[in-house]
């Protein structure tokens, strides 16, 4: 026990109760700096509790043992493999489908949401869609990821704030027949709803803001293939409407997995839509 005084009295600690994990040694032997995909295994076979990512392995699993607070994780761990990945790219792809599909104790993330949705603009109006019901990587003006469709209306009411819009032509509130709105008489408001500045100029200042949160549709025709070079081997990820399918290292297994599940990947497209459309891969069309 630890003694210290506090405002003239004694106060008992508990000692730390981290300790380095001794057990966890022997399954680290050969864990190489490469980049790559790494899980801490309990007793299940068959959930992990920890499942990571880095661009040099090594580094990456050796930080969990200098931190305390992944004490309970490392308590309740037996062993720790690894995969290695071309780069950043293909080690980024293949933590988040791990994840999707073996849920880890310990990973709080890179969960599926059912309640994906985003804004959607028709006729000079937004409303508010979900990847459920529309097909998010074929459908034009689509603007942001949201949790929920509340998250999905506050981003546009923050919108309205910061560009001074008129919330009844956004159809976030009721609109009198020829009135102006009570945001008008504050100021807050340009005026669209009453006449004081064209409608055209109203949807612009809207489209302008929401610019940057464009949801980009699939670009190709049916899936392709993003060739990643790294130090120790070539992959090419297999994509298809912005799912990851799979990563191999020849063209003609390549071909074999354009099988898309329905729905829409939010993370293998904040994963992709960067770096496949900056041209920083080269893309091998599959179809």
């Amino acid at each position: 026990m630890v003694r210290r005084v506090v405002s003239h009295r004694l106060e008992f600690e508990p000692a730390a109760i981290y300790q380095y994990p001794e057990h966890l040694r022997p399954s680290l032997e050969g864990l190489p700096a490469l980049p790559g995909v790494y899980i801490f295994h309990g007793e299940s076979e068959t959930m992990p509790l920890y499942i990571g990512k880095s661009v040099n392995l090594r580094s990456r699993v050796m930080s969990h043992f200098r931190t305390a607070d992944e004490a309970k994780m490392l308590r309740q761990a037996r062993h720790v493999t690894w995969i290695t990945t071309a780069g950043d790219l293909g080690a980024l792809l293949l933590e988040a489908q791990m994840i999707k599909v073996q849920q880890p104790l310990f990973n709080k993330r890179l969960r599926k949401n059912r309640q994906l949705c985003s804004l959607h603009i028709s006729q000079h109006k937004p409303s508010v869609v979900f990847a459920k019901e529309v097909d998010f990587s074929h459908t034009p003006n689509l603007f942001g990821l949201y949790a929920s469709r509340r998250a999905a209306l506050e981003r546009l009411q923050t919108i309205a704030d910061e560009e001074r819009l008129c919330l009844g032509l956004l159809g976030l509130e009721s609109l009198g027949k020829n009135r102006a709105c009570f945001r008008a008489s504050l100021g807050r408001c340009a005026g669209a709803c009453c006449g004081r500045e064209p409608l055209e100029d109203h949807h612009q200042r809207l489209m302008d803001a929401l610019e940057r949160v464009r949801v980009m549709c699939w670009p190709w025709q049916g899936a392709v293939g993003v060739v990643e070079e790294g130090v120790s081997q070539t992959q090419i990820h297999v994509i298809n409407n912005w799912f990851y399918l799979g990563s191999v290292s020849d063209l003609a297994e390549a071909r074999h997995l354009t099988s898309t599940p329905k729905g829409f990947d939010s993370d293998g497209y904040k994963i992709l839509c960067k770096p496949v459309l900056s041209g920083k891969y080269p893309i091998v069309p599959l179809y």
